[in-house]
């Protein structure tokens, strides 16, 4: 299901995750241009842009690395979110990444989080980052998330 509806869980409802997440204002994902791009079942997209301001080092025009963790822990929660067909407050457990190369510069990074187990109370995630091609990765991470309100 690219891009299109997820149906929540506990409603018999439809729950449109591309719209919702379009509608959203502010934060830190928006001020470093962290966005959507399309979902599935259990996984989602999301990208951002190369932009001068969220570079590490001029010299060599290399993205920061404080960015790509964003976009990773942002992908990474918006995959349990298409799992479970809703928003529910989720905090950051612990997040593995392993570093491969640097963003190539003036590439958008891509970052696809996959939400492989649920339980009551903690999401699993797995997540990789690209930035153009997705067998050359930039990061691979794993991941889990605490549901911080009732389920």
């Amino acid at each position: 299901m690219v891009g299109a509806i997820a149906y929540a869980t506990r409603m018999d409802v439809k729950f449109d995750i591309a719209a919702h997440h379009s509608r959203r204002r502010g934060g830190h994902g928006e001020t470093i241009g962290i966005r959507y791009v399309c979902h599935g079942d259990d996984w989602a997209e999301m990208a951002i842009d190369y932009d001068e301001r969220l570079v590490m080092t001029p010299a060599n025009g290399v993205l920061a690395s404080g960015a790509i963790i964003s976009l990773i822990d942002s992908a990474s929660g918006l995959s349990i979110v298409t799992k479970i067909g809703e928003f529910r407050p989720l905090a950051t457990l612990d997040l593995r990444i392993d570093y491969m190369r640097a963003a190539v510069p003036g590439r958008t990074v891509t970052a696809r989080g996959t939400c492989y187990r649920i339980t009551r109370s903690v999401a699993f995630v797995r997540c990789e980052a690209h930035d153009g091609d997705p067998t050359d990765l930039i990061a691979h991470a794993s991941g889990s998330f605490l549901f911080t309100s009732g389920a």
